[in-house]
């Protein structure tokens, strides 16, 4: 699974890193994908991150 941040959305808030340490990052204030894809054992997490992104900036395609 593929996931990726709208830069242009992300209010560097933090809370994607939060919930997926594994699978985000924030290198410039604002967050990125540090895997991608996405693997299997990490996507439940990474999915719990998109949901509670508080502006929606994060999206994932199968």
């Amino acid at each position: 699974m593929k996931f990726t941040v709208d830069q242009n959305l992300c209010i560097g808030c933090e809370a994607c890193q939060g919930i997926a340490p594994e699978v985000f990052e924030f290198p410039d204030g604002t967050s990125s994908v540090k895997i991608d894809p996405v693997p299997e054992e990490l996507q439940k997490s990474a999915l719990a991150a998109e949901e509670n992104c508080p502006v929606e900036a994060i999206s994932h395609i199968l």
